[in-house]
């Protein structure tokens, strides 16, 4: 297949836990993995992560920074350049609104994280990044 995608992911927090949803979805099944998506041609990767927030969990995301990126090869043919961001504000309440795309969404400690957790992420982590709130 040969192609390169762009995902981007954001990191919430709330009381000292990040937030991880079970993957249903083919691409990642099985995994746990921040709220996040595909960016969208002509479509700035802050404003796609805060829709993709908003479209999987229904939290409104009010304000982001970036973070990193990571590279990452599929045995598909695919590599996703997965650009990583983290919520300075948000509200609302969370819900599951893409059900057959994620099982659940759940609230994580940094020491406690689940397995197995997204290819990206482990990258993320590989790359001595760190989750801090």
């Amino acid at each position: 297949m040969d192609q390169i995608r762009t995902g981007a992911g954001i990191v919430i927090w709330q009381d000292g836990k990040v937030l991880l949803g079970y993957r249903l979805s083919p691409h990642g099944h099985g995994a746990w993995s921040f709220p996040g998506g595909h960016v969208e041609f002509g479509e700035h990767p802050e404003q796609a992560v805060i829709r993709e927030a908003y479209e999987e969990t229904g939290l409104i995301i009010s304000a982001a920074r970036k973070l990193t990126f990571t590279s990452d090869l599929y045995e598909n043919g695919t590599q996703y350049i997965t650009l990583f961001f983290q919520a300075l504000d948000w509200s609302g309440n969370l819900e599951n609104k893409e059900p057959e795309k994620c099982e659940r969404w759940d609230w994580f400690h940094p020491d406690e994280l689940p397995n197995p957790l997204f290819k990206p992420i482990v990258t993320f982590l590989n790359e001595g990044n760190l989750l801090t709130p």
